[in-house]
């Protein structure tokens, strides 16, 4: 009686929002299995004037503990009163998050299988996009966490969060570029001279800068403004169902060693997009197309991917080797002033959540990344990133048994979700 109750409820949730996007996950049912643990966090605090910076990386933070599976991240900058600010008062340049062992003032940092994990290690990381891009882990995988760490450390988190108040600044993509002259620097965060060809990005916009703004709100002697990264986190123990663990990567396409012959990676995390040629802009062809070649060195089930881009960007995709296509990620950007839909910023991502066990990569398989940015004016400080996880072929657990149904789609709910409403 129980089942048949469950499979009504969830039926009628579908049909009634059979136009909406479909997502395959739990997320899209809004149905949640008891072990599901879902936990609000905030940041330490952190405060911001106009035309403000902070790049503040905060260790030992709140986050589940234990052996469990990750299933979802999500974060977004919340004021003193935890209503969300919108990107055009505070943009969210990104926030990064990821495990490390700690010993004393001994710490391991525990980075992802990525070729760029020395300079891109983080386990989640999003930007603008945060509030409208699925982060969920589909059925039945997770990211473990919470493995037995070397004898004598302990497991922890750190987040890291770069935001600019572009309140009052005349130029707010200038700010929110990171272009230096606009920041009125000449030397980046460790003291060294930035070289005239360097025209904008991270080298100019570290903690504690701070972005041209009217004269009004330069010196309006209120006080800054306190300000959260506000995260929720889902996971379930690791032993309360079947799990099939994913491995992080996360490419970049500045990565350009695998074209140059290099056997090390050369991930420069940002790159420029130049204003296009009269010529192109005569041919309305202002885009500015990037590629570069990285290695998945474990295959497996590509089980989740999305891109990263800044404002401008027009979309990324994702080949195989034998130039299949494995994902196209692209943006979605905002139509109003509101936290989440605010217009002209990039407020969420298309997300790719193949069948399980249709998409596969194989083990040392050469993957093409093409990012593409508008060039109709310059960008500076861009991004053209892609996360994906890859899952270990587990038969046994993509097999086990679920409730399904086939209207108005095949779908099915993980086995683990309704086998204890009974």
């Amino acid at each position: 009686m129980k089942r048949s109750m469950l499979q009504l409820g969830i039926v009628t949730l579908v049909v009634s929002s059979a136009t909406a996007a479909f997502l395959p996950t739990t997320e899209a049912f809004n149905v949640r299995a008891p072990q599901l643990k879902t936990q609000t966090f905030l940041s330490p605090p952190f405060f911001l004037r106009p035309g403000g910076v902070v790049n503040k990386w905060y260790y030992d933070v709140d986050f589940p503990r234990g052996h469990v599976a990750l299933k979802s991240f999500n974060g977004e900058v919340v004021d003193d009163a935890g209503a969300p600010v919108p990107l055009h008062e505070t943009y969210l340049h990104h926030w990064l998050v990821a495990p490390y062992y700690v010993y004393g003032q001994s710490m391991i940092p525990i980075t992802n299988s990525g070729p760029c994990k020395d300079s891109l290690g983080q386990h989640f990381g999003l930007g603008s996009e945060t509030r409208q891009t699925a982060t969920w882990v589909p059925d039945p995988y997770a990211i473990e966490i919470g493995k037995p760490a070397p004898a004598g450390y302990d497991e922890r988190w750190f987040i890291n969060v770069h935001a600019i108040d572009t309140r009052g600044a005349p130029d707010k993509l200038a700010c929110a570029e990171c272009r230096c002259d606009f920041y009125n620097v000449t030397v980046d965060e460790a003291g060294s001279r930035i070289g005239n060809g360097y025209v904008g990005g991270l080298h100019c916009c570290y903690d504690s800068t701070r972005c041209r703004v009217d004269g009004a709100f330069a010196n309006n002697g209120e006080p800054p403004r306190k300000l959260f990264l506000r995260y929720t986190v889902s996971w379930l123990d690791w032993s309360d169902a079947v799990h099939v663990p994913v491995r992080i990567y996360i490419l970049d396409v500045t990565d350009t060693a695998l074209f140059d012959g290099n056997p090390n990676p050369y991930c420069k995390v940002e790159y420029r997009v130049d204003e296009c040629s009269s010529e192109d802009r005569a041919k309305n062809n202002c885009v500015d197309m990037k590629t570069t070649e990285e290695m998945v060195s474990h295959g497996g089930d590509l089980v989740y991917a999305v891109a990263h881009l800044h404002r401008g960007g027009l979309g990324s995709s994702l080949h195989g080797q034998d130039g299949r296509l494995l994902c196209k990620s692209m943006p979605i950007y905002g139509t109003g002033q509101e936290a989440g839909n605010e217009e002209g910023y990039i407020v969420g991502m298309s997300t790719c959540y193949p069948e399980p066990g249709t998409v596969k990569v194989s083990h040392g398989e050469v993957l093409t990344m093409v990012s593409n940015y508008s060039s109709e004016r310059q960008h500076t400080g861009v991004m053209g990133h892609f996360y994906i996880l890859v899952a270990d072929q587990q038969e046994q657990a993509l097999n086990k048994p679920a409730l399904c149904f086939s209207f108005p789609y095949s779908w099915c709910v993980p086995a683990w979700m309704w086998s204890n409403q009974m």
